[in-house]
């Protein structure tokens, strides 16, 4: 089926893995911040209110590329309450009407935070135009989960806006990733066999059960990214948790009932991670050997952090894209989360 082209074009109707294999490009995008005027010695933390796709990158830029200050993500209608004058809020959303991110702002906006709103229109980027907020313009894309590198590079620009390096910026770092990004994908895109297509292969292996995915503390982002892929691109349950924390409980949760339980298992590995963390995936696997089904052991490739994320991130997108295949589903679309918007409101 997944070498099937015909139907892949039939089921892929919204093009999501030429998304996928294109979304290099996005870390490409410019975002204009040369009037702005926010520094660095003015701010005391980072207070970013998003839901959904559009709080995807901020979680993954905690690991990298990190921040000098204190950084939380705000996933509801309120705000933290230290939020003041000193704070930096960075309010997200791609369709720009996302309910919570709005009322998170007009809370931000009582307590004379400094403001920022990356958007790709709506009602948020009206704001933004009407009281003079600093605005960056989503890339248009299908869906908010299929923008999250150039939601990342939007963060980076804030950032580099800040507090403006002489070289090395962020969003330059960025820009320099795309190479190997383009490159790494070839091995991933539809005209490439299932023998020698690992995306192929894995979405086999998970066809058919509730995913399960775990990684450690550098790419536990793209283990959550994988989880909101599997859900929304493959319409399939998933959960996902990182290490060490899984040692603390959830280890306890495989270590009885049958072997034959109606999950599939994927680890995201990588060498960068504190060796101790290295040392706890191979005890645990040899612990619950027998008890669990066998894990898919991802290793993870790229000589860097930033490597390392983008591959995983990526990687996610085409094997969920090819489990919506095999789901006999559309990855493009989100029928549900719309009607569940329409009837909310």
């Amino acid at each position: 089926m997944l070498d099937d082209l015909k139907y892949i074009h039939q089921r892929d109707a919204q093009d999501a893995l030429g998304i996928a294999e294109k979304q290099w490009q996005q870390l490409e995008h410019k975002f204009d911040t040369s009037s702005w005027n926010l520094k660095a010695q003015d701010i005391d933390n980072i207070v970013y209110g998003a839901m959904g796709g559009s709080a995807l990158a901020a979680l993954v830029s905690q690991s990298w590329p990190g921040y000098d200050m204190p950084f939380e993500i705000s996933r509801n209608y309120h705000i933290p309450r230290y939020v003041n004058e000193r704070t930096l809020f960075i309010a997200a959303s791609y369709s720009g009407n996302t309910e919570e991110t709005l009322s998170a702002l007009a809370e931000a906006e009582g307590h004379n935070a400094k403001i920022v709103v990356i958007a790709g229109g709506g009602k948020l980027a009206e704001v933004a135009k009407d009281k003079g907020y600093p605005l960056l313009d989503f890339p248009k894309v299908v869906q908010p989960r299929y923008a999250v590198l150039a939601n990342l590079k939007a963060i980076c620009a804030v950032l580099d806006a800040v507090a403006p390096g002489k070289d090395n910026t962020y969003s330059k770092s960025l820009e320099n990733e795309g190479g190997f990004l383009k490159e790494s994908v070839k091995d991933w895109i539809p005209t490439v066999p299932t023998n020698n297509n690992p995306a192929k292969k894995l979405a086999n292996e998970l066809a058919g059960k509730s995913v399960v995915v775990y990684a450690g503390p550098m790419l536990s982002s793209a283990a959550y990214k994988w989880k909101i892929s599997c859900n929304e691109n493959a319409k399939n349950v998933a959960w996902w948790n990182e290490l060490p924390e899984f040692d603390h409980n959830e280890l306890m949760g495989w270590s009885s009932h049958p072997i034959e339980k109606p999950y599939a298992l994927v680890e995201l590995r990588s060498k960068l991670e504190h060796p101790r963390v290295q040392k706890r995936f191979e005890v645990g696997e040899r612990l619950l050997s027998g008890r669990r089904p066998t894990p898919n052991v991802i290793e993870v490739q790229g000589k860097t952090l930033l490597d390392q994320l983008v591959w995983a991130l990526a990687f996610g997108d085409f094997v969920t894209m090819y489990l919506a295949l095999l789901n006999n589903v559309n990855p493009g679309t989100s029928d549900i989360v719309e009607k569940f918007k329409k009837q909310l409101s």
